[in-house]
């Protein structure tokens, strides 16, 4: 499938996949829509407590680098877990303009290092930050009740209906702790009628450029 490194309209790079008509970010915005879903309606619900979260989709790594920043900033201690299929490569990553456009020049070995890091190894970043990238499949993950929270980044249901499917929320649902969080950028019918069916309360929220709506899902006890 032809891949193509595009600019997204706040000038962050994203990957996009031509046969599909489909990228790994929102044309309007990668670095606005990561901030927006993921941290402003995930990671910020847990303040300054250490968090694990699991990641579907590692991708480009830009959730994870921002996330870092994050716990910099805030001094959080974070245990990021990354599952990635199809992990991007070198040329690709190389590409990706996150570092500058996020002004983080003096983490820019940090960036360098998740994507450089071996797979399937819990590599430590730094004493605050560890990250382990595993190259599976979604429907091969059975963790059990170890996750505060979820980005479920997985491509659209457009392209890939069955990502989003009651058998894969239900190990989402499995994967998190009770009051655990799943967030994500989906705001469709069939999609919350699956997250409803696995266990999950799901609310609507504002979505971020360009998207009027997204999800999170608790995971109520």
């Amino acid at each position: 499938m032809k891949r193509e490194i595009i600019k997204t309209l706040d000038g962050s790079t994203t990957i996009h996949l031509e046969e599909w008509n489909e990228s790994y970010h929102s044309k309007h915005g990668a670095i606005q829509e990561a901030k927006h879903v993921f941290i402003k309606n995930g990671l910020s619900l847990f303040e300054r407590n250490p968090v694990s979260i699991l990641e579907i989709g590692f991708g480009t790594g830009l959730n994870a680098f921002i996330t870092f920043l994050e716990s910099e900033e805030k001094q959080q201690n974070i245990n990021y877990v990354g599952v990635e299929a199809y992990p991007i490569d070198a040329s690709e990553v190389l590409a990706m303009n996150y570092v500058q456009e996020l002004e983080a020049e003096s983490f820019s070995e940090v960036f360098k290092k998740m994507h450089e890091s071996e797979w399937n190894h819990e590599v430590e970043i730094n004493s605050r930050f560890s990250l382990t990238k595993r190259k599976q499949f979604f429907d091969e993950i059975d963790d059990l009740g170890i996750f505060d929270l979820i980005y479920f980044d997985a491509f659209g249901y457009r392209v890939q209906p069955e990502l989003w499917s009651t058998t894969i929320f239900q190990k989402m649902y499995n994967s998190l702790k009770p009051n655990g969080v799943l967030v994500t950028y989906a705001a469709r019918g069939v999609v919350k009628r699956s997250m409803i069916e696995v266990g999950f309360t799901v609310e609507k929220l504002t979505g971020p450029p360009g998207k009027r709506e997204m999800f999170r899902a608790f995971k109520k006890v």
